[in-house]
């Protein structure tokens, strides 16, 4: 008997995932291919969006029409966090005589290096993988083998390339700007509807800025949230949190009544005033209390020496966001993914010498920002 074990946080279940699953089962030729969602995934910093009861619908929904498949709540009911060695090894025990594959995508490929007790896996396991955008390089094929003195079998199909992160954005967004939802099946995406998932109450902020300024904030979020996910410094939740709300401020006036009992410190600059304005709404209108959050909402504009992960990341975000165009952008989007600190310094000395240029008054606070940057060399 061949058996396909397919684990995954599956936040949400997309197409690919689906795609994948069928080219597998007909590639290995598996009697039975078992979907496994993790309850807590080991590199997950702030845990899954939707819960294991709630994912595990998702997949029965995704997966319905796909024979020989069936949704497993192995991981789920075991709770804690979800290692693929205890997981193989259970399989292994339950199907002594069977042939196991374990599926991965090019992404996991990649990071099996650093997962725990890798070499147990394999003791039980076979990994089949596929590529993700692209085919597999020879390269991570020789990696693989040169650690393990085993193979991976390449399952010919190349998916393409959806990330879950970027779903999770989108639905937040939902309704607030538009937002890709394509790899999402319509069964599965009135399933999350039906359930209220992966929503955000904050976003009614967004209520408050123009069309083209709530699509500003998504592609904040996107870029945010992806560093977020990639590097795994920052929670997901509040690195949308700070880019959702972000603006909020932006095109409120000063008069209003949702800004009563605001204070503006003194003599800030028009493009920078929103910012402080925007951190009293997040907290005081829309219920905000991560401090770290507001401080990033507070000094996204200006900048200020010694951020906070989360403050230097929102402050990037937005300078960088996918439709930024100006001199210089891609050399600093390169250096966003490299190092946050260096590309704080290059970002701060960008917007002072253009400030030069342009004749506008340069914020005390972003020359602090620079110098502090520029000295902790």
């Amino acid at each position: 008997m061949k058996i396909g074990l397919y684990g995954g946080s599956f936040d949400p279940v997309h197409s690919e995932h689906v795609r994948f699953a069928e080219a597998a089962l007909k590639f290995l030729h598996l009697d039975k291919l078992e979907v496994i969602p993790s309850y807590q995934a080991p590199h997950k910093l702030d845990g899954a969006s939707a819960s294991a009861a709630d994912r595990l619908a998702l997949l029965e929904v995704a997966f319905r029409g796909v024979k020989r498949a069936h949704v497993n709540d192995f991981e789920c009911n075991a709770g804690g966090t979800s290692y693929t060695y205890l997981t193989c090894r259970a399989f292994r025990e339950q199907y002594p005589d069977a042939e196991l594959y374990l599926l991965v995508g090019a992404d996991m490929l990649n990071d099996f290096f650093t997962w725990k007790n890798p070499d147990d896996i394999l003791s039980n396991v076979t990994l089949a993988a596929c590529g993700r955008g692209e085919e597999l390089p020879e390269a991570l094929s020789e990696k693989f083998f040169e650690r393990f003195q085993k193979h991976f079998v390449a399952v010919p199909f190349v998916g393409e390339k959806v990330s879950s992160t970027a779903l999770r954005v989108s639905l937040a967004f939902r309704g607030e700007t538009e937002a890709d939802l394509s790899a999402l099946s319509p069964e599965v995406l009135r399933e999350i509807d039906a359930r209220n998932l992966y929503r955000v109450d904050e976003a009614k902020a967004l209520e408050l800025e123009t069309p083209q300024r709530r699509a500003h904030s998504y592609r904040v979020a996107l870029l945010a949230c992806e560093w977020a996910h990639s590097t795994r410094l920052v929670p997901e939740r509040k690195a949308l949190l700070s880019a959702m709300l972000h603006d909020c401020a932006k095109y409120v006036p000063e008069g209003s009544p949702l800004l009563r009992g605001f204070r503006s410190p003194e003599n800030v600059p028009a493009p920078v005033w929103h910012q402080y304005a925007g951190a009293y709404l997040a907290e005081h209108e829309f219920g905000v209390t991560d401090e770290e959050v507001i401080d990033a909402i507070e000094f996204h504009a200006s900048g200020k020496g010694n951020m906070s992960t989360l403050g230097k990341l929102i402050y990037l975000s937005d300078l960088l966001e996918s439709k930024r165009d100006f001199e210089g952008v891609e050399t600093l989007r390169k250096l966003f993914w490299e190092d946050l600190d260096a590309c704080m310094e290059a970002s701060l000395s960008h917007q002072l010498a253009y400030l030069e240029r342009s004749g506008k008054p340069v914020y005390p606070l972003t020359a602090e920002a620079f110098d502090w940057y520029k000295s902790r060399k």
